[in-house]
């Protein structure tokens, strides 16, 4: 049984799984942060529309 267990916490298979999962834990993480900060009426849909104004503003008619 002993010989078992000391074979398990060797074995490195699933680690990278385990490290993905991770990661993309934490990009979920980033990105509903980024959603919840950029949000509401001064939010990125703002931003946008500020950006693609004062774009169309510099193009020639």
């Amino acid at each position: 049984m002993l010989r078992f267990i000391m074979s398990l916490s060797r074995d490195e298979r699933g680690v990278s799984a385990l490290e993905y999962a991770i990661l993309a834990a934490i990009v979920v993480a980033a990105l509903v942060s980024v959603g919840t900060v950029f949000s509401g009426a001064d939010g990125l849909s703002a931003l946008f529309t500020t950006l693609f104004t004062k774009i169309k503003a510099q193009l020639p008619a």
